[in-house]
């Protein structure tokens, strides 16, 4: 305990003064700039929302009124001056479903926030120290046959804090590969009831769960293809690897997401996302038709979770 708390604390140290030292380089920087010759800043982003809504009246073949509303954000904001590089990303998305009189069900809720920062090593690649932020907004339920709920999640409950120092590989502005073997996550559940459990590799009672280990994090995105066939497309897809050194390193945590957008015109997008998780802490429990959903207890066990969105809607790029 006392050499991975020795080893936090240098990271930490390590992270915060390089960070120090970019905020700083940023202010001087802006301050002598005019409002007109800030290049060192790239800014953007898109918010898009999607709807979907039937409606039944006397329908002979049956069915229920649904209405199904889905809305994400994604912004970046990144600095580049010399051989200083820093990136960061902000990920926010919700989504809810109603299906004849129940009640409105969740079906996304995620934030996942950015920051990295880099000094250019040699060509292509970075020293650079990363931190990332991951939870959630509202609760959410699992659900059983007759439509009761149990909570199985909440905001911060579970959250995740990764803290990385290592090597970043960027060829191109499309593309990049962070290597980390130095790297602390943590754990958070808050919510009392979901500690009490030993929720998301909690010990039960704890709220908070730390893990030292070696990390990965690859990002290509791309939204200016020459093809003409593809020059209405976005794409982005991005995967992070975690290994815990010290308990079961084979298993591998992995966090995958995916997302292609088709532009029909200036307003109206098309957009298909999947996001897989596989986390040796989490853990699902199958019910008798195979269905998988959250729960703690016997016959519980790690599997592959998957979620796919696909939805026609409206978009706007700032």
């Amino acid at each position: 305990m006392k050499i991975i708390t020795t080893i936090l604390v240098i990271l930490f140290c390590g992270i915060s003064s390089v960070t120090y030292a970019q905020v700083t380089e940023t202010e001087k920087t802006l301050r002598t700039q005019s409002a007109d010759t800030t290049q060192g800043w790239k800014t953007g982003g898109v918010i898009g929302f999607n709807f979907a809504q039937t409606s039944l009246t006397n329908w002979a073949a049956g069915g229920e009124n649904s209405l199904a509303v889905n809305g994400i954000f994604s912004g970046f904001a990144n600095y580049k001056k010399g051989k200083s590089v820093w990136d960061n990303s902000l990920d926010i998305g919700y989504g809810l479903l109603k299906q004849g009189e129940k009640d409105f069900k969740k079906t996304d809720d995620k934030i996942d926030f950015l920051s990295k920062y880099g000094q250019e090593a040699f060509k292509n690649f970075y020293y650079a120290a990363l931190f990332n932020f991951r939870s959630q907004m509202t609760t959410g339920y699992s659900y059983a046959a007759d439509d009761s709920k149990t909570k199985i999640s909440n905001f911060f409950a579970p959250a995740y804090i990764t803290l990385a120092l290592g090597l970043d590989y960027k060829p191109d502005p499309y593309f990049s590969a962070f290597f980390a073997p130095l790297t602390a996550k943590f754990t958070f559940v808050t919510d009392e009831d979901l500690s009490s459990l030993g929720a998301f590799g909690v010990d039960p009672g704890e709220t908070l769960k730390s893990e030292i280990g070696g990390y990965i994090r690859a990002i290509y995105s791309k939204n200016d293809y020459k093809a003409e066939i593809l020059k209405n497309v976005s794409f982005t897809t991005k995967i992070d690897l975690f290994s815990n050194y010290i308990n079961n390193p084979q298993n591998i945590d992995v966090n995958w997401e995916t997302l292609i957008a088709f532009k029909v015109n200036k307003y109206l997008n098309v957009n298909f996302n999947t996001h897989l998780i596989y986390d040796d802490d989490i853990f699902i429990k199958n019910d008798k038709n195979g269905n998988g959903t959250l729960e703690i207890g016997e016959g519980s066990k790690s599997l592959v979770q998957f979620k796919e969105i696909f939805g026609v809607g409206l978009s706007f790029k700032f």
